[in-house]
């Protein structure tokens, strides 16, 4: 006895698990879970106060210098 071939192409497809997609195949259409973490806590730090004045010192002082070249270039 020999099993039929079947045809590369054919007009139905089967369909598994009784006509739907199998599990893990395709992703849910929503989420089980909220998209928050937990209760809503407003931030109560934001940077600290050496990085701030460390940057800010940083501009002063590149700025101080592009005045400086600009001033000793129009001599």
């Amino acid at each position: 006895m020999s099993v039929p071939v079947p045809h590369p192409s054919p007009r139905v497809t089967p369909r598994p698990y009784g006509g739907g997609v199998p599990p893990g195949e395709t992703p849910p259409g929503e989420s089980s879970t909220g998209s928050g973490a937990g209760p809503y806590r407003p931030l109560t730090r934001g940077w600290a106060m050496g990085p701030l004045v460390l940057i800010c010192l940083l501009s002063l002082v590149c700025a101080l210098f592009f005045l400086a070249y600009a001033i000793v270039l129009d001599l």
